[in-house]
């Protein structure tokens, strides 16, 4: 029984340990105080990793010479790359590292990256010349640099949130959900640097201004984390989570056909099972099957049972982050074209994200004085589900302004980009309640073995997002072109159909929300 204990214990008797090695003192480790050093570190990582991402695309289309159609999917699969390697990074800080090992090693990657961007922003020999698209050796050297960033970064978004969340009382929730809407308030905080100082810098100043200032900014992030370390407590790795997850999966499959009767084998861990169904987890019940064999224990079939049942909710928001891509793509280019002009000010189109940050980051403050643990809407779940809605909402008033836009540019009049700002708010406002609402839901329910990779799936949807808007340019090319013209196809936005994307973006996470709806009911 032994193993039951150590798997899926109480939070109250995890063990911790110092940065030495040695017990945990609770007068000295851990705590807000220690919590507090993961929300300045996040400042300071996010507007490294957006500062890039919001306007790579700028980079690809203006310094390396793709067309915008390929600058919008190079975008979306470092981005959804970024982010699905969060599970790896949750996998390696839950079963071989500590999260504070994890982290330092994964700002180490990110910086090497940035390192080799800024080697080829400042060299003419690793760029292509004018009109050319770029060698196979300056896109190797290209494609290196930034998928090192997109590596790094995933370890640190798998890793920050639940290290910081390690520090605090887990049998205290309204302390957790307080840590995440504060660590969400610090992610919205680098957005706007990124989306204000540093992206005037890339418009005004050039990517060899850029690039350096990220890496000087994430070698202070790593100072600052560092030198947390006396106040921090670190968990154990309890080993690796997925293997133990596949042997439940195993066992349950070779026993499929046996019947309940012959559980009795191993009645000890039935008696546990039993147990923790009288706490009113009745999920998955074929699970069962896997404790015919003494190889089994209940801990590692409840691990397994909680792991599966957050799949529907987190499949149900990969849609969303889907309509979330546009806004460092499409939205980007349309953007470009438009009217930036506010007297004597050209306005950077990724600046446009500055509305919605502003407003989640006076609503976190707003939200924190109003809350109560008795109002269903600030449930996690709920809010998730607020989000997903608004999601549909913002896409469909995309495809109304891209529309008016396409009808301006026929004759010969440009709108202002300051239209575009209701995508951006909504959008915006959507990621708030989504992100924030997962980021909390997954951290809350994961069992305490998988905390960092259970966290990393908000990170990994959008991951499946991003990829999931590049297959669908793909086929939304390929089934338009073979009826005449394709969408997004070209160099001019004028002569595509962006605002019919927008409107089938629409009604799939409209569908898609009908889903969550289903499933979350169902949790």
């Amino acid at each position: 029984m032994s193993m039951d204990i150590d798997i899926y214990q109480k939070e109250s008797d995890d063990q911790y340990i110092d940065w030495k090695g040695r017990n945990a003192n609770p007068k000295i480790h851990g705590g807000i105080r220690a919590a507090a050093f993961a929300c300045v570190v996040e400042v300071l990582t996010n507007m490294v990793f957006i500062c890039n991402a919001s306007n790579f695309v700028t980079y690809f289309t203006k310094s390396m010479h793709y067309p915008p159609a390929k600058s919008a999917n190079m975008v979306t699969n470092f981005m959804g790359t970024s982010f699905l390697l969060t599970i790896l990074g949750g996998f390696i800080s839950d079963s071989l590292f500590t999260r504070f090992t994890t982290f330092i090693l994964s700002c180490i990657i990110e910086l090497l990256g940035l390192i080799l961007l800024t080697i080829q922003s400042h060299s003419t020999r690793l760029r292509p010349a004018l009109n050319l698209q770029p060698s196979q050796s300056q896109a190797a050297f290209l494609y290196t640099g930034i998928y090192s960033v997109a590596a790094g970064a995933a370890g640190i978004n798998a890793n920050l949130p639940a290290h910081g969340a390690d520090q605090l009382d887990h049998s205290n929730q309204r302390q957790i959900s307080a840590f995440f809407n504060w660590f969400f308030f610090s992610l919205c905080t680098g957005g706007l640097i990124s989306a204000t100082v540093m992206v005037w810098v890339e418009e005004n100043k050039g990517w060899n201004w850029s690039f350096p200032i990220t890496v000087i900014v994430l070698c202070l992030a790593l100072f600052i984390f560092i030198s947390g370390s006396p106040f921090y407590r670190h968990k154990r790795p309890t080993g690796s989570a997925l293997t133990r997850i596949i042997k439940v999966l195993t066992y349950a499959a070779r026993n499929w056909k046996a019947s309940p009767d012959q559980r009795l084998g191993n009645q000890y861990a039935v008696a546990a099972l039993n147990l923790n169904r009288a706490d009113g987890d009745h999920k998955f019940k074929f699970l069962d099957k896997a404790l015919i064999d003494n190889r089994v224990t209940a801990a590692e079939v409840k691990e397994t049972r909680t792991f599966i049942g957050l799949l529907p909710i987190f499949a149900s928001t990969i849609m969303m982050n889907c309509c979330l891509a546009q806004l460092q793509t499409f939205s980007v280019v349309q953007g470009s074209i438009m009217n930036r002009k506010l007297h004597n000010f050209e306005i950077p189109t990724p600046s446009l994200n500055v509305i919605p940050l502003i407003i989640m980051l006076s609503s976190i403050p707003l939200y924190e004085r109003l809350y109560s643990g008795k109002n269903i809407i600030f449930k996690p779940l709920w809010r998730m589900g607020l989000g997903l809605a608004l999601a549909s909402g913002s896409m469909a008033v995309a495809a109304l302004v891209e529309a008016k836009r396409r009808a301006e540019a026929a004759d010969n009049n440009v709108m202002s980009v300051f239209w575009l700002g209701w995508q951006f708010l909504l959008l915006g406002v959507s990621d708030m309640l989504t992100l924030g609402g997962m980021l909390e839901f997954f951290y809350s329910e994961a069992p305490s073995s998988m905390r960092s990779m259970c966290t990393a799936l908000s990170w990994c949807s959008t991951s499946m997002g991003y990829f999931l808007s590049s297959v669908l340019v793909s086929i939304v090319n390929s089934v338009s072109g073979s009826y005449g013209k394709e969408w997004l196809g070209g160099m001019n936005m004028n002569h595509g159909r962006l605002d019919l994307f927008y409107t089938l973006l629409s009604i799939l996470n409209s569908l898609n929300f009908l889903n969550y709806m289903y499933w979350a009911r169902r949790y």
